[in-house]
């Protein structure tokens, strides 16, 4: 018996009901042999990690643009920290933390550089508008490697794609908005989980909004402090889900109104506060000028796709501005927008 199967083994005994195992994946697009050491959501997250999209989260914004302080969050940090609140409710609820783990670290791998004002403006310039989770999807099934794409299973791509909420209920009534694993659904309530805090956390270290300012429906239901926060909303997950047999990650109705009240709050005082919205005028522009300079120069665009990818022009661009970073992003927009100094020879 080789180490994968006995992994499946192990899965098969101590794994809930409900939870997802790895020898019953829907499989692959591409179907590939399985190998002997790891299982197929195990070999998912290990190609996640090791992709160049994942390696350019750790320039990418989540809220502050192009943050002077070391202890500010990026996209990298963020995926971190979902990752670390959805194997804790995994494993509490005897789920597969491989495919947690996995969906978590691949769920915003479409993100655009500057946070949530790239992903506006792209959705604004492009013909077929654009989504973040959308995009992700397309990263790992079509863009990585050259255009092969990832080839992950069928439950991983499934969570990626539906983990995404806007201003929409963690947990919608329409259940086909959900994933059809209970761990793609973890990864979705820990999505929120994270960045309700940790861009609460950044916005105090900012200076954008004082202590004081956080409504007391939040301290006095979930907490004074950053961990005490997430203990109670992690909890809560786990017992709630539990209270109902597992019929769908839950969340108590306590819990989540307060969750509703503190990402109103982020958004009416720090996402949309002038402050930020000022930076984001400026990225927005940067976007838009190398959105049209691409249209005109498509040669210079994903140069090692192949030539059938590079018909839909608006697609190309949009492409390959969203996999930018912000750094990139900006040190492009000067090269082909500002002067250069002449060098003295």
């Amino acid at each position: 018996m080789t180490i994968r199967r006995q992994t499946e083994e192990i899965e098969n005994r101590f794994l809930h009901p409900k939870a997802k195992r790895s020898a019953e994946s829907k499989g692959r697009v591409v179907p590939e042999e399985e190998g002997s050491i790891r299982t197929c959501f195990q070999r998912d997250r290990d190609r996640i990690i090791h992709s160049k999209a994942f390696r350019r989260l750790k320039h990418k914004t989540q809220v502050f643009l192009a943050p002077k302080g070391d202890h500010y969050r990026t996209r990298l940090t963020h995926v971190l920290e979902v990752s670390q609140i959805a194997r804790t409710i995994a494993r509490a609820l005897r789920l597969n933390e491989d495919l947690t783990e996995a969906i978590a670290l691949g769920h915003d791998l479409g993100h655009t550089p500057f946070g949530h004002a790239g992903e506006a403006v792209l959705n604004s310039i492009h013909p077929g508008g654009f989504d973040h989770y959308i995009q992700s999807l397309r990263v790992v099934d079509v863009l990585e490697k050259k255009g092969k794409g990832l080839n992950l299973t069928y439950e991983v791509r499934n969570g990626i794609v539906t983990h995404s909420k806007g201003k929409g209920k963690i947990i919608p009534d329409n259940k086909e908005l959900l994933a059809e694993t209970l761990e793609g659904q973890v990864v979705r309530v820990s999505d929120i989980i994270a960045y309700v805090n940790h861009d609460l956390d950044d916005a105090l270290r900012a200076g954008v909004i004082k202590k004081t300012d956080i409504p007391p429906e939040v301290i006095n239901t979930l907490g004074d402090n950053y961990s005490k926060r997430i203990d109670t909303m992690v909890k809560d997950v786990i017992y709630s889900t539990m209270k109902i047999d597992y019929e769908h990650i839950n969340m108590s109705e306590e819990v989540s109104s307060v969750i509703y009240l503190l990402r109103d709050f982020l958004f009416e005082r720090v996402y949309e506060s002038e402050q930020i919205k000022r930076e984001f005028r400026k990225a927005e522009k940067v976007l838009r000028d190398l959105y049209e300079y691409y249209l005109e120069h498509p040669e210079e665009v994903f140069t090692d796709l192949p030539e059938k990818m590079r018909s839909d022009t608006h697609r190309l661009v949009c492409d390959f501005i969203a996999g930018m970073t912000d750094s990139f992003a900006l040190m492009t927009y000067e090269t082909l927008f500002m002067p250069q100094q002449w060098q003295t020879f």
